[in-house]
Order: C-alpha cells, then sequence, then structure tokens
C-alpha cells in the first residue's frame, strides 16, 4: 500500500473543471490498487491574484514543495490581461517551474488510431518518415523549461516606444536537459532531434556546440539538427519521422502546440516537468508538475464540454514519473483507448468532418465517468 502526497492547482477557466476529473481518476487507481492520495489545495494564477494581489503566493510554492508531486488545471485569461508582466497569472507557472526545479518537460504527442478522422493530415503524409509505414506518429518533445526567453533580462525603454526579452542559456542548463532527451530515446526509438536557430541565434549556436558534445556519449542514439522553422515544416510534411526533439523553452511551447494539433486536438496533450536524467524511466520518482498543456479556456468554461482527457492522461505520467507506479500508470492510458474505442468524443476530437455514426458527442463529465467506468471495470 503506497501513501501519497498530491498538490492540487485547480487554476482558472476550465482547470478546476477537468482536474476535478483527474482527481476521481487518481482516487479510482488509489481504490483498486490500494494506494491512499492525499490532496493538498492551492491557488496560484487569477485565483491566487485575486485574493493575494500575486499570481504565486509563497506559501504556495512551500507547501508544494511538500508533496510528491503537483497536478495543474490551467491559468490565466482575459480578465488579468491588462496586468504588468510580472503580475500575470502566468507567472505562476514560471515560478512553480523554477521554484520546485524542474527543468525538462516531456510533452508526448502521437496520434490515438481511434482518432485518425480527427487528424487533419492525409494517410500519405503519416506514412511519410514512418519506419513502419504506418499511418501515425509517436513523438516526444523535451523543452527545456528554466532557461531562455522567458526567463531572461526584459523591460521597455523610458518612453516606452520599444521593449526587449533576452534569450541567454548556460552550458549546463542545455547540458542537462539533453541528457534527459537522449535518456528518453535510450527507451524509444533511439533517434534524437535537437532543434534550434542556429543560423542566427548565438545561443542556438551554444546549444550546437554543447550538443555536439553530448551526442559522443551517446554513440547509440541517432542525433541529428533541425533550424526550428524547418521542424515546424517538418511536423506537418512527415511527422514520422520524428522520436524525440529536444529544444529551448520559446520553441518547445511553439512546437509541442502544433504537434497538438496533429493529435486531433490540444486537449489530448499531456506533459510532466521533471528533473534528472534518470526521471524518464520511472524507476527513479522525481518531484514533478503535470498538466495538459492546453489553456485555461475561458470561453467554453462551466459548458460541460472541454476535453478532460489530456488532464487525465497527466494522472498516468504523475503515477509513472513521480510515484513510479507503472502498472497503474498503464491502466489510465488503456481506460482512456477504451473510451475512444467507444466512439465517446468531446467535440475537439470528432472526425474533421462532423461526428461520424460510430462517434457520440460527450460533454466533459461523462467523458470522464467514462473513464472511471472502464478503470473500475478492468
Amino acid at each position: 500500500m503506497g501513501n501519497y502526497s498530491i498538490a492540487l492547482v485547480p487554476g482558472d477557466g476550465i482547470g478546476p473543471e477537468v482536474l476535478s476529473l483527474a482527481v476521481d481518476v487518481l482516487d479510482a487507481v488509489g481504490d483498486k490498487y490500494d494506494h491512499v492520495f492525499n490532496y493538498v489545495e492551492l491557488i496560484a494564477g487569477g485565483k491566487a491574484i485575486d485574493s493575494t494581489g500575486e499570481p504565486l503566493p509563497a506559501e504556495t510554492l512551500e507547501a508544494a514543495k511538500q508533496c510528491d508531486a503537483l497536478l495543474l488545471g490551467a491559468v490565466g485569461g482575459p480578465k488579468w490581461d491588462t496586468l504588468p508582466g510580472h503580475l500575470r497569472p502566468e507567472r505562476a507557472l514560471l515560478g512553480l517551474r523554477s521554484g520546485l526545479g524542474v527543468y525538462a518537460n516531456l510533452r508526448p504527442a502521437s496520434l490515438f488510431p481511434q482518432l485518425r478522422l480527427a487528424c487533419p493530415l492525409k494517410d500519405e503524409v503519416l506514412i511519410a518518415g514512418n519506419s513502419e509505414g504506418k499511418p501515425d506518429f509517436d513523438l516526444l518533445i523535451v523543452r527545456e523549461l528554466t532557461g531562455g526567453l522567458y526567463f531572461g533580462e526584459r523591460g521597455r525603454s523610458a518612453d516606452g516606444n520599444s521593449a526587449f526579452d533576452t534569450e541567454t542559456y548556460s552550458k549546463a542548463e542545455i547540458e542537462r536537459v539533453l541528457r534527459v532527451g537522449y535518456s528518453a530515446a535510450k527507451l524509444r526509438r533511439k533517434k534524437l532531434c535537437v532543434v534550434d536557430k542556429a543560423n542566427v541565434l548565438e545561443s542556438s549556436r551554444l546549444w550546437r556546440e554543447v550538443s555536439g558534445e553530448i551526442a559522443k556519449e551517446y554513440s547509440d542514439i541517432e542525433t541529428s539538427y533541425l533550424y526550428v522553422d524547418n521542424c515546424a515544416m517538418q511536423l506537418i510534411r512527415a511527422p514520422g519521422q520524428f522520436d524525440v526533439i529536444v529544444t529551448s523553452n520559446l520553441f518547445g511551447d511553439i512546437l509541442s502546440d502544433e504537434a497538438s494539433v496533429l493529435t486531433g486536438s490540444i486537449g489530448m496533450l499531456a506533459s510532466a516537468s521533471l528533473a534528472g536524467s534518470g526521471c524518464v524511466s520511472g524507476k527513479e520518482p522525481v518531484m514533478g508538475i503535470y498538466e495538459p498543456i492546453h489553456g485555461s479556456a475561458p470561453d467554453i468554461a462551466g459548458k460541460d464540454i472541454a476535453n478532460p482527457l489530456a488532464a487525465i492522461l497527466s494522472t498516468a505520467m504523475l503515477l509513472r514519473y513521480s510515484i513510479g507506479l507503472e502498472k497503474e500508470a498503464a491502466a489510465v492510458e488503456t481506460a482512456v483507448s477504451a473510451v475512444l474505442d467507444q466512439g465517446l468524443r468531446t467535440g475537439d476530437i470528432a472526425s474533421r468532418n462532423g461526428a461520424s455514426d460510430k462517434e457520440k458527442i460527450v460533454g466533459t463529465i461523462e467523458m470522464g465517468k467514462a473513464v472511471l467506468k472502464v478503470l473500475e471495470e478492468k
């Protein structure tokens, strides 16, 4: 029997809706496999701004540090868009990442076969670059999380007519996230692509130099390099060619959102923010932040139409990486796949030309309950 402490940050918009179902899934896993999950609910983002005047109260960060993992809904919304940068809800995310010392963001993107009709690409495009000749893809984007443009020096001129954001990386920051990527590639198809903009940016040239040295230690891994604009094109032209992509904070943010469209919806992508090259095996449990990569989507909040599957799949990553429960993680993923087999779809993952006769459009709650039912019955 395991007893674990999980920090919860429901956040804003659809965050509380999808997170509540993710918690239900964790509880179902606990009941089935004899584990106890103790939850510590915390505030961050817009809700924290409304309550305390700041996006990340010190007590939230300190309480999170005492837990085994942090499960996050989403933060932000137009209500807070006029606030100065250091008081925006998104600053809570940056503060949690740096405060908890997580520097590698794992964003898996694969095409569930049941969602083939929700993918905008043709079969011949999906087959291109796929070594098995199948119309699908399975890639992992490893995004550096605590450096680069999002954490660099920033400001505006005295007259307010210009602004700047600085991209800064150290060799140590680049090396450690590369090692996470190579560790992941060893467990997958042994291919790693470093994505940068080395033809223009000095920081990217440092990425090339460091990765060239680190690659020598991983001779069993096929290492390649792409400029970020070419990578963006290749994801559309032949996503099946990629296994593991390692890239900077900004580029990883953008490319993973692009990849999410290919899976059918951004509502399908989970993520894990971790530290340590050994974390990707699940055999060295580490503190991590787990969240769907979608935003708070305030326009659909409270309408029971948000897709909860990314949040639920994030619990599988939590079970795997922060607690080391591989069997339980796989059970959650299998349950999600089984629900898709049943033809259940939230609106965002319905077939692109309208729901087929084999699909049933359901709401947030019904989708979550369907996953719970499969978990309880199998």
